[in-house]
């Protein structure tokens, strides 16, 4: 079920992007369903380093992969990028859990990402362009942004960035759903040409149809002066009933 309470739209977005959004009550009625997997393209166990990822951090702090879990536990902005492109179809999944047991940075906020991102600046490789993870040094990017329990856990928030700076069309604003401290939130994101999603233990969050889908880049975790144990990622191709 998606959520009821909803702010509206940004500014923005275009009207074709208005007109290709599902009204609040679709997702509840039948329709979207939970995808299935299919064939695994990616996957970390987060037992051997961060071979894999990249981070940019506006103030320090810890990024660490052992053991199974992703650790995120930073002061400011943080992106922590997933190095290898990835081209849709695909089903991305994982588990976060914000921390919430007295550390300086246990501050319940901000379960974000980025997906399907370019840098204008350097299309051919985001990497050739260097961000320090304040977030306005991501509006250059075509990307979708998800905003879960952002705002100090006020807002939930879908972005499609354009690639210009100073501009973040936002698609969609809700009041909920929100971060539960020390509770994991089990995401999956689909990207299947025109259709965006995005999941929380099996909640249809976001549901978009974009008439000029992204449909490959990279994909980050992003978030701000926060802590969160990160576990079981894993990319698939979906698997379509015939």
């Amino acid at each position: 079920m998606t959520p009821t309470t909803r702010r509206g739209f940004g500014a923005l977005a275009t009207a074709a992007a208005l007109s290709a959004l599902l009204p609040a009550t679709a997702a509840a009625a039948p329709g979207p369903h939970h995808p299935r997997r299919g064939r695994l393209i990616a996957s970390d166990s987060f037992r051997h380093g961060l071979g894999q990822w990249s981070a940019e951090l506006e103030s320090g702090g810890s990024v660490t992969a052992s053991h199974g879990v992703l650790d995120i536990d930073v002061p400011g902005g943080a992106t922590v990028w997933f190095r290898q492109p990835l081209r849709g179809p695909y089903i991305l999944e994982y588990t976060a859990t914000p921390v919430s047991e007295g550390g300086a940075n246990d501050r319940v906020s901000d379960l974000n990402n980025f997906w399907n991102a370019t840098d204008v600046r350097s299309p051919g490789d985001l990497f050739a362009t260097r961000r320090g993870g304040a977030l306005p040094e991501y509006d250059q990017l075509t990307t979708y942004y998800s905003g879960y329990g952002a705002n100090y856990n006020t807002t939930t928030r879908l972005r499609r960035y354009v690639g210009e700076a100073g501009i973040r069309p936002l698609l969609l604003d809700y009041t909920e759903p929100l971060l539960t401290a020390n509770e994991p939130n089990h995401v999956r994101i689909v990207s299947d040409g025109p259709t965006v999603q995005w999941w929380d233990n099996g909640r249809l969050v976001f549901d978009y149809r974009d008439p000029e889908p992204y449909t490959g880049g990279h994909f980050a975790f992003r978030t701000v002066l926060s802590h969160f144990r990160i576990s079981d990622f894993r990319v698939s191709e979906p698997r379509h009933p015939r």
